[in-house]
């Protein structure tokens, strides 16, 4: 669930959607940035350095030698620009973004994200939910989810994975979604 406010409910009340952010967001896109614009740097610090010539506009990497400072700056480089181009095709996918569908007419929670590859759909009925699951952890890393406990299964996360949403968001959000579900809240 991005937010409680992501969380809209049909005139009849018997619908419940979530959208959930996938990785399309400023935060990756500044990653991604920064990685392209060091490991660019780092390329044409390595050509200059093979060339002699200096093709960036600070320092003068035409004075590094080739053998071994040149072929190490490529080789960063060259890791660079492919990590860059892995974040890249993961912000053009948009892998993680879904959305939860909780359908009390037809008893069904559908969950949906996307892949690499595909979509994933998960359908569970809704008789089988026995509690939302609010769960925080705070420290080094952080963690503040929404899940739900799902009879012989594991926790099934609602939330979108990435920086953690605000505390007072979260209880909302979980609070409306068990008032919806008729099921306790839990971890609060």
């Amino acid at each position: 669930m991005a937010s409680a406010s992501a969380a809209k409910a049909a005139p009849s009340s018997d619908l419940l959607e979530q959208s959930v952010v996938g990785s399309r967001r400023l935060s990756n896109v500044l990653v991604a940035s920064v990685v392209s614009t060091g490991g660019l740097g780092f390329l044409l610090t390595s050509l200059s350095s093979y060339l002699g010539t200096d093709l960036l506009p600070i320092g003068h990497p035409a004075a590094l030698s080739w053998v071994p400072q040149g072929l190490v700056m490529g080789l960063y480089g060259t890791a660079a620009v492919l990590l860059a181009t892995y974040l890249w095709t993961v912000i053009a996918i948009n892998v993680g973004a879904g959305a939860n569908s909780f359908d009390r007419k037809a008893g069904t929670l559908t969950v949906t994200r996307r892949g690499f590859r595909q979509l994933i759909s998960i359908t569970t009925p809704l008789k089988e939910i026995q509690a939302v699951k609010v769960d925080v952890r705070d420290g080094l890393n952080p963690r503040r989810r929404l899940s739900l406990r799902v009879q012989g299964r594991r926790d099934l996360p609602l939330s979108s994975v990435g920086e953690p949403m605000p505390l007072a968001d979260l209880e909302r959000g979980g609070a409306e979604l068990a008032r919806f579900l008729g099921v306790p809240l839990e971890g609060v």
